[in-house]
């Protein structure tokens, strides 16, 4: 049974962002686009990013999950969940597999306000939950490609393969430049 554990964390995590091992960060590479138009998800007050993939337009929301006094909560700062655009837009919760295997964030308490969050599936490319000092708002960054970047969207561009080793071609990560407030697109080839 913990070998059919070991293994299915191991196809979620190339179901999500494949291996980072020969990955190579590029800007704004508009080649081999999704055949699939994709709804932005729009009115979600605490949105802080959402990830869309192949093959469906079923799309994850990460939120700030924030008590009734306002204060972030610090044992689950952020709620990860569906928006089922193939289901009318349905709101669902993710199941126990998408959530200790693919989707589900762990997130740590690295200071006041700040925490270390990591996809469950992949856990070499850091985010950083933190309180903007421009607009007094929570933002997820990460840094990719020495650009650290206030994070919008997550895309990841699947081809073919099957449901248990799908072939990921690029993972995106688009959002904005903290450097020069302009808005940005980092691909990683898979």
């Amino acid at each position: 049974m913990k070998h059919i554990s070991v293994i299915g964390r191991l196809v979620v995590m190339l179901m999500l962002f494949g291996s980072f091992s020969s990955a190579v960060a590029q800007t704004a590479d508009k080649s081999d686009p999704s055949p699939l138009k994709f709804p932005t998800p729009k009115g979600i007050k605490n949105q802080l990013f959402y990830l869309q993939r192949d093959p469906n337009t079923n799309t994850i929301i990460c939120e700030l999950n924030v008590e009734a006094n306002g204060e972030v909560n610090r044992k689950e700062p952020i709620l990860v969940y569906w928006l089922r655009y193939g289901e009318k837009g349905e709101k669902k919760d993710l199941s126990y597999i998408q959530r200790k295997f693919a989707y589900g964030i762990q997130a740590k308490e690295i200071g006041k306000d700040q925490f270390e969050l990591r996809f469950v599936s992949h856990k070499k490319i850091p985010m950083y939950l933190m309180e903007s000092k421009d607009d007094h708002k929570f933002h997820v960054y990460v840094t990719v490609n020495n650009k650290k970047i206030e994070l919008d969207k997550i895309f990841l561009r699947i081809e073919g393969g099957s449901f248990w080793l799908p072939n990921v071609k690029y993972v995106e990560l688009t959002g904005t430049n903290t450097s020069n407030n302009t808005k940005i697109i980092e691909r990683i080839k898979v």
